[in-house]
């Protein structure tokens, strides 16, 4: 069977050069646009389905290229400014499918995801489509991680360069650091151009047709693929009671862009992206309120390090109720009520607030209902290898969802390890991503980052399938490289099993974690234990050899197994 869609367009395809064993494309369609496909059913069904972002050019599924099933209609359709993208499907339901498609794979959402996805599928033999309602490199390019560490590198360096006693105690003499406001958002939006254009070159140069466009689409234009990929990513998420107006009330897609640096601006949000634009305005002059909770790995240490010194008033146990914006000479104020029992606690007037109270999975007006699909607070749901469930708990075949869209962990390179995860899967080799080996970062001053399972997470799961729990700990201050950088103030920590030598999750708070956390991750992912990494041999003086001392402070038992337990997909 076959999924099957129908692309009108009022701009271009862009298409790369493909390799001889790719299935022929006919390119007679007219402008690009949208999408049309068959799922298999035995009912037509009408579907909306909205792409990356606000902007949407349509989905689809197939059917299993092993189980035979019945095609159905689908239509999708969807509004935007700029015009309107629609679909209709009139195969007969008869069971029968064409021998050749014209492409392997489609991917809806050219996001970080979608790329590693399509990139991924070329390597596999397969001809690509990737369809993209609004520009290549989705959040994370354009309105997430690449710009924000274009600003995070401001601030270190301004950070560094401002402290005075560091300066001092290497010897150098700076004068009073400035910054031009205007200089520093060119460089972050530079940097997202130039990532973008990497991205988009890097798929034209493989052979993967970028499809983009907005029309009606033609019923007589049809593009088959046997499976189709949603990659539809996420959106800032505003609370109810606030007011967002894009100038004193603003999400992190505003705050990217720096057009302003108030006086004090309030950072609501218990996550690392406000952390780490707190570590951005800070270093640029702006007094913080913040309202957070950390972390209890690394809690203590943060807050002494990240916010005492700073001009940063927190808050913790707090929400925000209600935010208005400024207004007729009125500033922005913030009714923050208590956690636990909803009462008024507090009211904050400041310059600005920004909201960063994480994000929402874009799938709004998806339809998904039609096809008896019902999202969970948003989230497509799917099962350990990302494929789309029904209502019934039924899957729904040759249909995956990867990223942000689907909820199992919102960040960048997790899309990226689905989609090929799901590449693995359509081209024969059953492959599940085991979620506890994927690393988290936050890039303040110093960096933070995680992988596996907090303490309190470790110790209930020993609880319940009856193992020990043991924790050890080694300090940046005893390591070589970090103390001639005049960085010591940094911890890493290592939750183990003495049994078997199992690594169940290390969090690192210190000079470059986010680089340094990787060595955990690939031994939880790999399944080594602490008995073999530890005789891992590391260059000297280096910042790895954090780990290394970590990893030889861990107590196994001598009769620890060979064998740690089966690596679970999350």
């Amino acid at each position: 069977m076959q999924s099957s869609l129908s692309l009108s367009l009022s701009q271009s395809i862009v298409t790369g050069s493909h390799s001889q064993h790719h299935h022929h494309y006919n390119n007679n369609s007219a402008p690009l646009g949208s999408s049309r496909f068959f799922l298999p059913t035995s009912k037509p069904v009408n579907l909306r389905f909205c792409g990356l972002r606000r902007e949407a050019l349509g989905f689809s599924s197939s059917s299993s290229s092993v189980t035979r099933y019945q095609s159905r209609r689908v239509q999708l359709s969807t509004r935007r400014s700029s015009g309107t993208v629609s679909v209709s499907a009139s195969a007969a339901d008869n069971g029968t499918s064409p021998k050749s498609f014209d492409y392997d794979l489609v991917i809806i959402g050219a996001g970080v995801g979608g790329h590693g996805a399509a990139l991924h599928a070329v390597e596999k033999g397969l001809k690509t489509a990737i369809i993209e309602g609004d520009v290549v490199g989705g959040t994370c390019v354009n309105r997430g991680c690449v710009p924000s560490k274009a600003l995070l590198a401001v601030s270190g360096r301004m950070r560094e360069l401002q402290n005075e006693h560091h300066m001092k105690a290497l010897g150098l003499q700076v004068a009073a650091a400035g910054y031009d406001r205007q200089g520093v958002a060119d460089h972050a939006n530079n940097l997202a151009t130039k990532i973008r254009n990497n991205l988009t070159n890097s798929m034209k140069a493989l052979g993967v047709d970028i499809l983009t466009g907005f029309g009606t689409v033609l019923p007589d234009n049809i593009v088959t693929a046997r499976d189709i990929i949603i990659a539809t990513g996420s959106v800032p998420f505003v609370p109810k009671g606030i007011e967002v107006d894009g100038k004193t009330v603003i999400t992190s897609d505003h705050a990217l862009k720096l057009e302003t640096v108030p006086d004090w601006i309030a950072i609501v949000g218990s996550g690392y992206i406000g952390l780490e634009f707190s570590d951005v305005y800070t270093a640029l002059g702006s007094e913080i309120s913040l309202c957070l909770d950390l972390t209890p790995e690394i809690g203590k240490l943060a807050q002494r390090v990240l916010i005492n010194p700073r001009k940063i008033d927190y808050h913790t146990g707090v929400f925000a109720s209600k935010i208005t914006p400024a207004k007729d000479g009125k500033p922005v104020t913030i009714e923050l009520i208590d956690a636990k029992t909803k009462e008024h606690k507090d009211t904050l007037e400041v310059d600005a607030a920004l909201i960063a109270t994480g994000r929402a999975p874009f799938t709004n007006s998806l339809g998904l209902e039609n096809i008896n699909v019902v999202t969970q607070r948003g989230f497509v749901p799917v099962d350990e290898r990302m494929r789309v469930i029904d209502a019934n708990g039924n899957l729904v075949p040759n249909l995956y969802c990867i990223g942000d869209a689907n909820g199992k962990m919102m960040l960048a390179h997790t899309a990226s390890a689905q989609g090929i995860s799901v590449v693995e899967q359509v081209t024969g080799r059953d492959h599940v991503l085991n979620h506890l080996s994927i690393p988290a970062a936050c890039f303040t001053h110093p960096e933070i980052s995680m992988v596996g399972l907090t303490e309190p997470q470790a110790r209930e799961k020993g609880e319940k399938e009856g193992f020990e729990v043991s924790v050890a700990k080694t300090s940046f201050k005893a390591n070589t490289k970090a103390l001639a950088e005049n960085e010591g103030e940094g911890l890493a920590k290592l939750i183990y099993r003495p049994d078997n030598g199992e690594i169940l999750g290390v969090h690192i708070f210190g000079l470059h974690a986010a680089d340094l956390i990787h060595e955990a991750s690939n031994a939880i992912a790999l399944g080594t234990r602490i008995q073999d990494i530890k005789y891992a041999v590391h260059a000297h003086p280096t910042l790895s050899e954090v780990l290394d001392e970590l990893f030889k402070s861990a107590k196994v038992k001598a009769h620890a197994s060979i064998t740690v337990s089966e690596r679970v997909a999350v």
